[in-house]
């Protein structure tokens, strides 16, 4: 590998860690998710430190170039950072329904309590519907107690 490629890659993985080691200590990035960025900072700067190691991973996996063996190894840490960060914000989404559908119930209730009159007792077997004094002896009376908002129990 050149030393201009590998001075290149030196620097581009050390300012990595350090932008990271910043975003963390601004609090703009969270120690959690900053794990995986300093964990791919370092082994790439590892990598491209140590000549002889690069040199011998890309000769493993087949890769004439040692420099694009380093490219090839940061691309896969990217693809596994794109898919740890797509599952958190599938989880987002997900909380967040359940958030938005247990405020409008929680408006509904404050607008019925403002309005004066009660919520009518849901009828006979409709889902999600059921006797609020059989399932919880301290929700007698509330006309909400008993419903079940998608996702919210688990």
């Amino acid at each position: 590998m050149q030393f201009r490629i590998q001075l290149v890659s030196i620097v581009g993985a050390g300012l990595l860690f350090v932008v990271v080691l910043e975003l963390v200590r601004r609090r703009r990035l969270l120690e959690r998710y900053a794990l995986l960025w300093l964990f791919s900072a370092l082994v790439l700067l590892g990598l491209a430190i140590w000549r002889g190691m690069l040199e011998t991973v890309a000769e493993t996996i087949g890769i004439f170039s040692p420099p694009n063996a380093l490219f090839l190894i940061a691309f896969g840490f990217i693809l596994v950072l794109l898919l740890h960060f797509s599952t958190a914000v599938s989880r987002l989404t997900d909380q967040s329904k359940v958030l938005a559908q247990r405020v409008a119930i929680l408006e509904e209730r404050q607008r019925q309590l403002e309005g004066g009159s009660s919520l009518p007792a849901p009828p006979a077997g409709v889902a999600g519907a059921a006797d609020p004094a059989a399932t919880d002896p301290s929700s007698a009376g509330d006309p909400h107690a008993g419903y079940v908002v998608e996702g919210a129990r688990r």
